[in-house]
């Protein structure tokens, strides 16, 4: 398998597994802070023994506001995205949250000061009309679809700040110190979360510990890793936009177990397909142009 085969696999399987999240988010029955306290702490854990089986060395002193910074922009990502689910489903919220490509598309390009490219925009703005014609027909929902949107570009610009971090450490140690300082920080805070949300701290039960631990060390700690090693080799469009299977996952899953399909209606799914159809024809688009590169570069026979 070739290097940016593998990292097409190891970005899909990551894909896959986060499609997992959304279903764990409505079946763990706790708040959206809660949830997110424990994934990251449990995350966190389950990673130090691959840092201490690789004798992974640690960032340097100069790297560590990003880190902190990245790591305190995912927590408050999954918490609006948690926060999403419980205030409509997990159908509405993750098709909501594919606008992480329009987001991407305008942030990824103007980290490396450069111009957006028009074809991204074009599918950015098909995301857009998904969007527009979802909050149309589901505006029952309004407060989901807003936590969703706010969610999706904090993963977009997650994954920006990730990129230029993969390029310097290696996955696990950016994984490991962004979960652990997400972790701490919410700690800090974890007062006035209670506070505003007019929440309590909450223990698991058997139940929530066992969804929780899979939540977080498979869907998370694993799938965060290997979508890590990805963006080595792939753009963050390409990932983010790839990314956007994960509503197709959840959704299907969502339909299987707790049979949502019964409250949606045909302008969700229209507005769905056409967020669906943006990563088809991206797909198609980087397809044509690799395969394209790849032919100018064979040898002659």
């Amino acid at each position: 398998m070739t290097t940016v085969k593998r990292a097409y696999f190891q970005m899909h399987l990551a894909i896959l597994l986060w499609g997992f999240t959304g279903i764990f988010g409505r079946a763990i029955d706790m708040s959206e802070g809660m949830i997110v306290w424990y994934r990251m702490l449990f995350s966190a854990i389950g990673l130090i023994p691959v840092l201490i089986t690789y004798k992974i060395k640690l960032p340097p002193a100069k790297e560590t506001g990003r880190i902190l910074f990245t790591g305190a922009i995912v927590c408050v990502h999954w918490i609006l995205f948690y926060a999403s689910i419980k205030a409509s489903n997990v159908s509405i919220a993750l098709s909501c949250f594919s606008s992480v490509s329009l987001f991407t598309a305008l942030l990824d390009p103007l980290s490396k000061r450069k111009k957006p490219k028009l074809a991204e925009i074009v599918l950015g703005l098909l995301v857009i009309l998904g969007l527009y014609i979802i909050f149309s027909v589901q505006k029952i929902y309004l407060n989901g679809i807003i936590l969703a949107v706010l969610s999706a570009f904090l993963g977009a610009l997650f994954t920006v700040l990730n990129k230029s971090l993969t390029d310097h450490h290696k996955a696990e140690v950016i994984t490991f110190y962004e979960l652990s300082s997400g972790f701490l920080i919410f700690t800090l805070l974890m007062p006035l979360y209670l506070y505003f949300t007019d929440t309590q701290f909450e223990i698991p039960d058997s139940t929530n510990t066992i969804y929780l631990l899979i939540l977080s060390l498979v869907c998370t700690s694993f799938a965060f890793t290997i979508s890590l090693k990805a963006l080595k080799k792939l753009d963050a469009f390409t990932l983010n936009l790839a990314v956007n299977l994960e509503p197709l996952y959840s959704i299907l899953l969502a339909f299987i177990l707790f049979n949502e399909y019964e409250i949606l209606n045909t302008g969700f799914f229209i507005g769905t397909g056409i967020i669906l159809s943006s990563i088809a024809a991206h797909s198609w688009y980087k397809w044509k142009f690799e395969k394209k590169h790849d032919n100018t570069r064979q040898p002659l026979p």
